[in-house]
C-alpha cells in the first residue's frame, strides 16, 4: 500500500474549499492511496487491446493498400505509449479517506471520501448512514494481481463510489468497518 503521507489530499480548483476538506479545528482525514499492483494490471489491459489492434491493422493495410499505408498501424502503438504514462498519473490520483463524525444527530455522522482524476478531479463523499450496500468484487485479472475492488451503493446513484486496487484484506476490512458504521449511523435515524 502506498504511504499515506506521500499521497497529498486533493486540492481545491479555486480559492474555495474542496469537497471533503475539514472545517477549522477538525482533524484532517488520513488519505490512503491504492495498491501499486493496479498500475501493471491496467497497463496489461491496455497492451492486450492495442497491440493486437496494431498488428491486425498493419496486416490488413499492407495486404489491401500497400506497405506505405501499413505505417498507419503505428497509431495504436502511439496510443499505447501515451496511455502508458497516462495510466501512471491516473493510478496516483486514486485515494480514499475515512472521516469520523460525531455520534449525536446534530453532529456529522462521518463519511468516506473517494477522490480520483487527473484533469477533472472528482471527490465523492459517501455518508456512513446513507450506505445501503458495500460489496467487494475481484475479477480474474484482479485476483491474478492480488487486488479487489470495493463498491459502495447508496439510495442516490450519484453518490455511489468505487475504490479499485485494494488488497483483499484491506477491502474486507473496509467493507466490515463501513457496514458497521453504516448500521450504527442509520440506527439513530
Amino acid at each position: 500500500m502506498t504511504d499515506p503521507t506521500s499521497v497529498p489530499p486533493p486540492e481545491a480548483a479555486s480559492g474555495e474549499a474542496a469537497p471533503g476538506e475539514t472545517a477549522p479545528g477538525e482533524a484532517a482525514p488520513e488519505w490512503r492511496g491504492v495498491e501499486r499492483a493496479l498500475l501493471p494490471l491496467r497497463r496489461f489491459v491496455l497492451l492486450c487491446w492495442l497491440l493486437p489492434l496494431a498488428v491486425a491493422a498493419g496486416v490488413v493495410l499492407a495486404l489491401t493498400l500497400g506497405a506505405v499505408w501499413a505505417s498507419c498501424a503505428l497509431l495504436p502503438l502511439a496510443a499505447a505509449a501515451w496511455g502508458w504514462g497516462a495510466l501512471r498519473r491516473n493510478w496516483r490520483s486514486w485515494r480514499y479517506a475515512e472521516r469520523a463524525g460525531g455520534t449525536s444527530r446534530t453532529e456529522s455522522g462521518g463519511d468516506l471520501l473517494v477522490s480520483h482524476g487527473v484533469l477533472w478531479r472528482e471527490t465523492t463523499v459517501v455518508p456512513y448512514g446513507r450506505m445501503q450496500l458495500v460489496e467487494v468484487t475481484s475479477g480474474p485479472l484482479e485476483r491474478r494481481y492480488g487486488l479487489s475492488r470495493l463498491q459502495l451503493h447508496t439510495a442516490a446513484a450519484t453518490t455511489d463510489a468505487t475504490i479499485p486496487g485494494l488488497t483483499p484484506a484491506e477491502a474486507e476490512r473496509l467493507r466490515d468497518r463501513l457496514t458497521e458504521l453504516g448500521e450504527a449511523r442509520s440506527a439513530g435515524l
